[in-house]
């Protein structure tokens, strides 16, 4: 199967990019039932939305003989009709299913609330009683005939609850969040399937991987805005609320897009804001088993953020799941034999999520175990991806080998190794950046690339024999800069900020960034020594490959704000060395010892002599080396941008960040 990068729809306005194989356009299988349409009243936030749904009821489904019941959910600028084979799959199996448009897409009026719980949570537990059968939930077809549901199992008497359907869901990335929004209100949920979704959107859209304030992820952020927005467009006929004011989003969403804009970082209130529609800030309130599925392939919400909802959902007793598949928003197909909706029966993951629902629902098959599994992309295999697929009990798995930062660009695996010195970078100031990784949103269309003197690197010597990287490998570095040491008493946009990166050097010659993912820092003081964590990683790293962690100044798919050159340099010693930890599974003794020929300073890394007048140059070759990714950007970006100039320029979103910093909110 040719695997493909998640495509960005672009007609007139950015559309969505929706969640890879949850919102597919294979062939369905063989209709166990028909689709018919609703339009289904809720109440939320005090304003009546209509939530555009369609309902399959199986012809094994009967008032006489009901049937569990599943509802589907969708990404981010997608609607009920991406979830069309998952629906009939599903409804083949004898399910009573109803995928639905999220508020503010697809048919669904109100506006988007990034799947706040007491918006399009209180949303979708109305559709639960629906399933339910409770008559107060208003629901018509197409024909203005009003409709309830008697066809869904009832577990009215085992609850104690009134309209209590037998019900799970399943969808991914903005669906995925969507059911612990519901999980959180709706005590009817019995199940929840969520895939490639986050944590804390406040991290997701603004990662720091050291305390304190983030960078923006500029183009993933422009590149949702401008779906939120083109979908309220679609709709603006007939729905027009939907495009006065902030166009399609609340106030609140606008306004923490505009601070983001300014500042390059997240305020409080903007923190707050995205933090109250993620599952971090309720993960108490979500008690029913949770089958939690990320994507190793995510530049948006990468593997970190099903960590800390894993642990989290786990520390409080509630029974789930993990999963790392190798698909997620930076690639959206599967690899061969992991999951496809039109026989799922065939592939490792969608025989995962049936047997869940399966068991969870309509009570039969064994009960699943509550295990970690990841998708190794080195194991050869045929057919079905379960030969690819390792499992163990909980997560995390493996052990911390060391590997310490050595004179001017070298790795060593003794600390006895280590020798002292220094390596230095210079960071350019104003918007641009120097260094690029990915177009978010759409295939990469270049190798990365970092400016001389703009990164630091750290090598390896070829690896000893194959070693297997399963987790989050951590850096603790010591950084040293006379200018960050005066401007970060201005505040966080003053601060150091840069991005971390982990390579697999091949002996040709060849770089591979895995996934291409990186960690940005925004450092809180520079005085003090810096910990950190890389993107999480299944990587097997093979034996005669290199190791080698970058540290580099800016990156184009973040908001890059420094305001004078930023001198800066690593500082190493026998005494404090810096350290990578790497949570390794196999081969920690292929780490060598000792440094080889990469103990030589790295090309590219600005030495002692460096001088600020080489900024100059290097921002005028930085179009150039990242001139298709821009082309990306500026497609991903364009609707967004022209409604925050126009926003900005009303003076609406800087009048309002003003008067919040002067009263101290």
């Amino acid at each position: 199967m040719a695997r493909r990068s998640l495509p960005v729809a672009v007609a007139g306005l950015v559309v969505a990019a929706v969640a890879g194989p949850l919102a597919t356009a294979a062939p369905a299988a063989p209709a166990a039932a028909s689709a018919r349409a609703l339009t289904i009243t809720a109440h939320v936030g005090g304003q009546t939305c209509d939530v555009a749904a369609d309902l399959y009821v199986p012809p094994s489904a009967t008032a006489a003989r009901p049937a569990p019941a599943v509802l589907t959910t969708h990404g981010f600028g997608g609607s009920k009709a991406d979830q069309a084979t998952i629906a009939r799959t599903l409804a083949g199996r004898g399910y009573v299913v109803l995928a639905y448009s999220g508020l503010g897409f697809g048919g669904s009026d109100c506006k988007i609330t990034l799947d706040h719980r007491d918006h399009d949570g209180q949303a979708a537990s109305q559709l639960v009683r629906f399933l339910g059968g409770d008559p107060a939930i208003e629901a018509v077809d197409a024909n203005g005939h009003r409709v309830r549901v008697t066809e869904v199992a009832r577990d009215d008497a085992r609850s104690g609850l009134r309209y209590d359907p037998r019900v799970g869901m399943v969808g991914g990335s903005y669906g995925g969040q969507v059911q612990f929004a519901a999980a959180a209100v709706e005590r009817r949920l019995d199940t929840i399937v969520p895939l490639i979704t986050w944590n804390d959107l406040s991290y997701s859209l603004a990662p720091n991987n050291a305390p304190g304030p983030g960078v923006l992820k500029q183009e993933w952020v422009d590149i949702f805005f401008a779906a939120g927005i083109a979908r309220g467009a679609e709709h603006a006929p007939t729905d027009p609320g939907r495009v006065v004011g902030c166009p399609n989003f609340t106030t609140e969403a606008c306004l923490a897009k505009g601070q983001l804009e300014v500042d390059g970082y997240p305020s409080a209130r903007t923190t707050a804001f995205a933090r109250n529609a993620s599952v971090a800030s309720y993960v108490s309130a979500v008690r029913i088993p949770v089958f939690l599925g990320q994507g190793q392939a995510d530049t948006l919400f990468n593997l970190q953020e099903s960590v800390a909802t894993y642990r989290a959902l786990r520390r409080q007793g509630t029974p789930v799941k993990l999963m790392w598949q190798s698909w997620g928003h930076s690639t959206a197909d599967p690899a061969p034999g992991e999951l496809d909706w039109s026989a799922p029966e065939r592939t490792v993951q969608g025989r995962a999520i049936l047997g869940w629902f399966d068991h969870h629902l309509a009570g039969t098959g064994p009960e699943p175990a509550y295990d970690f599994s990841y998708f190794r992309d080195w194991v050869r295999y045929s057919g079905d991806a379960a030969p690819a697929y390792a499992r163990a009990a909980t997560y995390p798995v493996g052990a911390t080998a060391s590997l310490y930062l050595s004179g001017r660009g070298s790795l060593v695996a003794s600390r006895r190794a280590v020798r002292a010195g220094t390596a230095s970078w210079v960071g350019v100031p104003g918007p641009g950046a120097v260094s690029y990784t990915e177009t978010s949103g759409t295939a990469p269309t270049g190798p990365p690339t970092d400016a001389p003197g703009t990164f630091v690197q750290y090598t390896t010597a070829p690896l000893t024999g194959d070693v297997d990287v399963v987790g989050v490998p951590r850096v603790n570095v010591r950084l040293s800069s006379d200018q960050v040491r005066i401007t970060q008493a201005a505040g966080p946009g003053g601060r150091l900020v840069f991005h971390a990166k982990l390579f697999d050097l091949a002996p040709d010659g060849s770089r591979t960034l895995v996934h291409r993912l990186i960690s940005p820092v925004r450092v809180p003081d520079v005085t003090k020594p810096v910990r950190l964590e890389l993107p999480g990683i299944v990587h097997r790293f093979p034996r005669g490959h290199r190791l080698a962690l970058a540290l580099a100044a800016t990156d184009l798919a973040y908001a890059n704000r420094a305001a004078v050159p930023q001198r800066v340099s690593l500082v190493t010693s026998p005494a404090t060395p810096g350290r990578l930890d790497l949570p390794v599974v196999a081969g920690a003794r292929g780490l060598p010892t000792a440094a080889g020929p990469s103990a030589a300073p790295v090309a590219g890394s600005a030495g002692p002599t460096a001088v600020p007048a080489e900024q100059a140059r290097l921002r005028s070759t930085a179009a150039d080396r990242g001139s298709a990714a821009v082309q990306g950007f500026q497609v991903a970006g364009l609707a967004a941008l022209g409604f925050l100039l126009s926003y900005l320029l009303a003076g609406r979103v800087r009048r309002e960040c003003q008067r919040r910093r002067g009263t101290g909110r």
